[in-house]
């Protein structure tokens, strides 16, 4: 076709990359297609050196990916107790802190990670105060451990002690468990860093009040399917990491009778009842250690290059993969969002918390798109939401058929985060998160979005890479 005839024809335009073109042909009214595109790997020389490298064993990654989503989708979670942590989780003593997110150094843990700290040291009764529960946790008597170091996990500070009762939750499947602590609720609490009378005083009725009449409920039922619970809830406008309201109301609605067909005075039977109706985010102490449960089982597949752990410790954001034991960290984000009235992103402490293994499981934040209600609590538009569950699909190895999202036409949330597609399309994965601010004990100022930093899959590819093409 000659140049004439090419100008005299009306002109299709594709735009890719860059969008700034586009300005000019909306001045012009002239349509026009917009391809995304950006560089395999951000451009990165090195990492595309070790994509091609990796090309000849793409097969036997794609095995492997394969091999972890069937163990991950085999598991069948049963909440099946309430029990006091160091009489189940593995590893826990007297002088054990469990806390969220990759290993970190007492000086360099966030404010509301060292309230949770401080708190927790005078509620085991190992410090008369907050002054020698600094003194304490400063003098090296303590030993701070991740709580996925010790299959569990915990929101925000995600802190546990060894008195504190946590959830248990058991795969039939592969004989296993995962842990969390019971939600407090909103206001202040510990896992904010809130350390005061008041929420030491409710950390104890937890404790002595709730949660034997809670554990011996589960005992009278022979335990709940909490996967079940989800997948309901996801029907539901539920995305289980945020969003709990349906899968709260689910599991009140299991747990009622059992609560009432148990032995303990009336009073108390209700008392334990309106503290779940009353708590929006108990349903997440339940999903985080579901989303745990199962994606251990997928822990320790060679070849593999699937995520099975994303957290956060307010300091650093850490990832782990299945064919290696090792923490790949960067530093924290901070989270983009709403802030409540009165606070400004200055009085924010980076993300924190163990909530994104909801998120590494294909809820949360990737299942935004089946409850759109959330914007109002993260920002953005109910667009922006089926979008991101869209996305998340071009970083994933596959689906999980038995979570569905009926805004979407009941399409599978992804499942299995793949750092060789993180890398080579740059999309990270999205979070929906709590926004906690810097100081302990001040709470939750806020909700939004944060991806981890590219730095944590580019040294978990860099690695992977070393190992298998050696």
């Amino acid at each position: 076709m000659g140049m004439h005839n090419l100008f005299g024809q009306t002109l299709k335009v594709i735009n890719v990359g860059t969008p700034t073109f586009t300005e000019d042909l909306h001045l012009q009214n002239v349509s026009y297609v917009h391809l995304e595109w950006r560089p395999p790997a951000q451009g990165d020389a090195e990492l595309i050196e070790v994509l091609e490298r990796l090309a000849p064993y793409r097969a036997v990654i794609e095995s492997a990916n394969d091999e972890v989503l069937r163990r991950i989708k085999a598991v069948t979670g049963r909440l099946i107790g309430v029990k006091r942590a160091r009489d189940v989780i593995p590893g826990m003593d007297a002088q054990t802190i469990l806390h969220a997110g990759p290993p970190v150094l007492w000086a360099n843990m966030a404010g509301p990670m060292r309230g949770a700290v401080m708190g927790a040291l005078v509620y085991e009764g190992l410090a008369k105060n907050n002054e020698e529960a600094l003194a304490l946790a400063a003098s090296g008597a303590v030993r701070f451990a991740p709580c996925h170091e010790h299959s569990a996990v915990g929101p925000m500070a995600g802190v546990i002690s060894p008195s504190m009762p946590v959830h248990v939750l058991y795969d039939e499947a592969n004989k296993s468990y995962a842990y969390c602590t019971i939600n407090e609720g909103l206001g202040k609490v510990l896992r904010y860093g809130a350390n005061s009378d008041e929420v030491l005083q409710r950390l104890s009725w937890m404790e002595k009040e709730f949660a034997p009449v809670l554990d011996a409920a589960l005992t009278l039922c022979g335990g709940m399917d909490i996967g079940g619970i989800i997948a309901q809830a996801l029907q539901m406008g539920d995305e289980c990491h945020n969003r709990n309201k349906a899968a709260g109301c689910l599991f009140l609605r299991e747990m009622m009778g059992h609560v009432l067909r148990t032995d303990f005075p009336l009073p108390q039977k209700i008392a334990a009842l309106e503290f779940i109706k009353a708590n929006d985010h108990y349903f997440l102490n339940l999903s985080m250690p579901y989303c745990k449960l199962a994606l251990q089982a997928g822990q320790g597949v060679k070849h593999a290059t699937v995520c099975t752990i994303m957290a956060r410790n307010g300091f650093e954001f850490g990832i782990k993969i299945s064919s290696s034991d090792k923490w790949f960290t960067g530093p924290a984000n901070y989270v983009e969002g709403l802030l409540f009235p009165g606070f400004t992103q200055e009085d924010a402490a980076p993300d924190i918390g163990d909530s994104a293994i909801t998120e590494t499981m294909g809820i949360g934040g990737f299942a935004m798109g089946g409850a759109p209600a959330i914007v109002k609590f993260v920002g953005g538009r109910v667009q922006d939401a089926l979008n991101y569950s869209l996305q998340m699909h071009e970083i994933c190895h596959g689906e999980n058929s038995s979570f569905t999202l009926p805004t979407l036409d009941f399409k599978p949330t992804a499942l299995g985060i793949d750092i060789i597609k993180v890398v080579e399309t740059g999309i990270l994965p999205i979070i929906n998160t709590g926004i906690a601010h810097k100081e302990p004990g001040v709470g939750q100022v806020g909700a939004g979005l944060v991806t981890p930093p590219f730095k944590c899959f580019r040294a978990a590819l860099v690695e992977f890479a070393a190992t298998v093409t050696k």
